[in-house]
């Protein structure tokens, strides 16, 4: 089930900018990130403190059905607003051009995260050197379908 609420789109122009353009022309238009010419997802979460709807683009990283989420930030040395958004309510839809489906995150680590971070950085090469100048781990989620037990478990 689609997640529901009022929508505040993101206080960065690029993102906003690109969010709309994605959605607006049916996932035809706006599905790589900037001039990279690298397919991005759009993904919609929970807000955790305002409770609202947000979206993001995300680099798509896809295998089986199921998509990593990169909370890199460039590298930045904290993580993304979104990765807490994900941790208080795991429901998120994800947007892969015309295809829109529910699923949940949850966070991997260990050789599951592994597994996915060798994709992540397949998919956009930058992320090794993010992870170097990074300060952290970067957290990987992987969105799959399923039933979450319960907001923010």
């Amino acid at each position: 089930m689609p997640l529901e609420g009022e929508y505040e789109p993101s206080a960065t122009q690029w993102v906003r900018e690109q969010v709309e353009l994605y959605e607006s022309s049916g996932g035809t238009r706006g599905t790589t990130l900037r001039d990279t010419g690298l397919p991005v997802v759009i993904v919609t979460m929970r807000g955790a403190k305002s409770g609202k709807i947000r979206k993001v683009p995300l680099m798509r990283v896809e295998h089986e059905g199921r998509y990593a989420a990169v909370a890199s930030v460039g590298g930045a040395p904290n993580h993304p607003v979104w990765y807490y958004n994900l941790q208080a309510d795991p429901r998120v839809d994800l947007q892969d051009g015309p295809e829109r489906r529910s699923m949940v995150a949850r966070e991997v680590t260990g050789d599951e995260r592994a597994e996915w971070w060798q994709r992540a950085v397949a998919a956009f090469s930058p992320y090794g050197e993010y992870q170097e100048k990074a300060g952290r781990v970067i957290p990987v989620f992987v969105l799959e379908p399923g039933s979450p037990t319960a907001p923010g478990n």
